[in-house]
């Protein structure tokens, strides 16, 4: 149609040309007030899928999606009242029953009763801002359903974004920490044990671990940071139920370990204790009958008590046994030599195995390792103990039990247990470490013991292993890394007993065991000793304003106990409760231990000999009168 066409509408003019009308990119529209397109351009047929003829022969809001007319309605109200038209979207139905997203820039011309517009395909746009508002819905959803903190920041590390859980964690609402510098609102200190802890906002703390990421520009530049952190208080008390159920099973096997072996235990005491009570009363009838003491009788009776004190010497052996293997379960790490150890697990042992097989010591120099020594005796108990068991009773020169010692290339503490017994089935070998498995008849046994060999070598960085041996038998085998650190060397102990210079001290011993208490007055012979028999009585003398130099305590004794008297002491009386030391059979309460790890004093176990006792009174003799000396 050329310019100076007669058949020309009156709309070419509005357009500026016919050649600009069907040429644009957009779909421009000429409709009327009477609802019907008037002119189309045509880019419609390639949007919608319509020709201009069926587009033009229905009203245009039958083209409109359902949801979208009651906009479209009330735009058209607005264009015959003269009011120009931007920005309005909506759907518009192809001719494949699917829908475009068209935006819409209309003007009218109200004396004409027609509207002018132009209609851009937006649906990618749309559907991308559509899909990013999910993505964005999605993400938000997620990170508010998840049990982690989470924030976000931008490259100036103020925080953007926090889910619920940052919130409750933190105790700063998302809208109070926007905009904040991260480590305002994420207060993260390092506590010891390495554990990392957050400080609310409310000053509470509580542990936690995190992680950070980088957010990143597609050229590489950081644009912020996401950090995500979890509570772990939850995992700590689960850990540490976990490790008290364990060490409660530990403690639980050692005890079952010491029923197992009483009555060996109770024959190792029993031995030297008749001829202990024989001896000694032997030698009291020779006394009471002999008024003089000729060199001969006075020879046999210096033979008859020290043959006593060897026996004393067995028996405090033993006891001493029972007292480490009856410690409370809380593991104790120290750095030990492993022989002793070994020893007192062979002496515990010994009674199972002495009517099954030769004990047969095999010792090398071995390194010192850091344990916990009732732990590690347990180990060996149990090895020997099981390596008696596979050997039938009754052939004790055909089979032996031989203990090696030996440090291996890496400087590590080797102990083996080889057995000459029946050794173990091919197919359990790598199962019997497990928990509760077990190869003995139901009702002997636990399955525990070896599980539990296992757990304490493995958590002290060592490892255990167990094979069969050419010849038959079973050879178990402990390796231990050698200590880090080596102990303080002790200081030499006196050879001679300690005299008291310069007058003489003053003594006081608390024992409610009368004897005891005699028996220890008359070691200390050579001081001004006092004996109670109560720590009631101890603490009316002390608070009553009596000085002694030294205060030796029994730790467990009925009503009152050494415990309580240093505690009355230590609030009455400070510098009398720092002369006590504690003279203890055995702290066997956790109260007890407690207490022995809350106090500095001096303490020393039962039984022991004279000499002991004397340089520890020394010392403290010598260590009260410096101090008082000391300007």
């Amino acid at each position: 149609m050329k310019p100076d066409d007669p058949d020309r509408s009156p709309h070419d003019a509005v357009f500026g040309a016919v050649e600009f009308f069907e040429m644009s990119l957009d779909n421009l529209a000429v409709a009327g007030f009477d609802g019907y397109f008037k002119r189309l351009s045509r880019s419609w047929t390639k949007t919608l899928g319509w020709t201009e003829a069926e587009l033009m022969a229905r009203p245009s809001i039958e083209f409109v999606h359902p949801d979208d007319r009651e906009a479209v309605l009330a735009a058209r109200r607005g264009l015959k009242a003269g009011a120009p038209l931007l920005g309005l979207i909506n759907r518009y139905r192809c001719k494949d029953g699917t829908y475009r997203w068209l935006e819409w820039r209309s003007v009218s011309d109200v004396d004409r009763g027609l509207v002018y517009a132009a209609a851009r395909d937006v649906t990618l746009e749309h559907e991308s801002q559509r899909d990013l508002c999910e993505l964005t819905e999605s993400l938000t959803t997620t990170l508010n359903s998840i049990a982690d903190g989470v924030i976000s920041t931008n490259a100036e590390a103020a925080i953007t974004r926090m889910n619920p859980v940052a919130e409750k964690l933190t105790g700063w609402s998302a809208s109070d920490a926007a905009g904040r510098p991260l480590h305002e609102v994420l207060k993260i200190i390092d506590a010891p044990a390495g554990e990392t802890l957050l400080v609310a906002r409310d000053g509470t703390t509580l542990p936690i671990t995190s992680q950070r990421a980088p957010m990143q520009h597609p050229d590489g530049s950081v644009r912020g940071a996401v950090i995500v952190f979890r509570d772990v208080s939850a995992e700590k008390q689960a850990k540490a139920a976990h490790e008290q159920m364990q060490r409660q099973l530990i403690f639980a096997d050692r005890m079952a370990s010491v029923g197992t072996l009483a009555a060996g235990v109770a024959h190792e005491i029993n031995n030297p204790l008749a001829y202990v009570m024989s001896n000694l009363e032997i030698l009291v009838e020779e006394i009471q009958r002999n008024r003089t003491v000729s060199p001969a009788q006075l020879a046999e009776w210096s033979a008859v008590a020290i043959e006593a004190r060897e026996g004393t010497e067995r028996i405090k052996k033993v006891v001493r046994g029972l007292k480490t293997f009856s410690r409370a379960e809380q593991e104790r790490l120290a750095i030990i030599d492993v022989k002793p150890v070994l020893e007192l697990a062979i002496d515990m042992a010994f009674n199972e195995i002495r009517h099954r097989a030769r004990l047969v010591r095999e010792f090398e120099d071995l390194p010192l390792v850091e344990a916990d020594d009732a732990r590690l005796g347990q180990v060996f108990v149990n090895l020997l103990v099981n390596a008696a068991q596979a050997i039938s009773e009754g052939a004790t020169q055909a089979n032996e039990i031989r203990v090696v010692t030996s440090t291996d290339a890496a400087g590590r503490a080797v102990v083996e247990v080889r057995d000459t017994g029946s050794g173990i089935p091919a197919h359990v070998l790598d199962r019997i470490f497990d928990p509760f498995f077990t190869t003995k008849p139901v009702g002997v046994g636990t399955g525990l013991g070896l599980w539990i060999c296992h757990t304490i070598v493995t958590g002290l960085g060592g490892e255990i292993t167990a094979a069969n041996r050419e010849r038959g038998g079973a050879v178990f085998r402990v390796v231990l890394p050698a200590a880090e650190r080596r102990p303080q060397a002790p200081a030499p102990a006196p050879t001679v007993a300690r005299v008291p210079a310069r007058g003489r001290a003053a003594i006081l011993i608390v024992d409610d065991d009368r004897t005891v208490g005699l028996a220890f007055q008359r070691m200390l012979r050579n001081y001004d000793v006092t004996v109670v028999t109560s720590a009631k009585e101890a603490l009316d003398l002390l608070l009553a304003d009596r000085v002694f130099d030294v205060i030796l305590s029994d730790l467990m004794m009925p009503e009152m106990s050494g415990m309580d008297l240093y505690d009355e002491l230590a609030q009455h009386r400070p510098e009398a409760a720092l002369r006590m030391a504690f003279l203890t059979g055995g702290a066997f309460t956790s109260a007890a231990n407690a207490f022995l790890d809350r106090v500095p004093n001096e303490r020393m176990e039962r039984p022991f000999d004279a000499a002991a006792l004397r340089d520890l009174v020394h010392k403290l003799v010598e260590a009260r009168r410096n101090a008082r000396e000391t300007p």
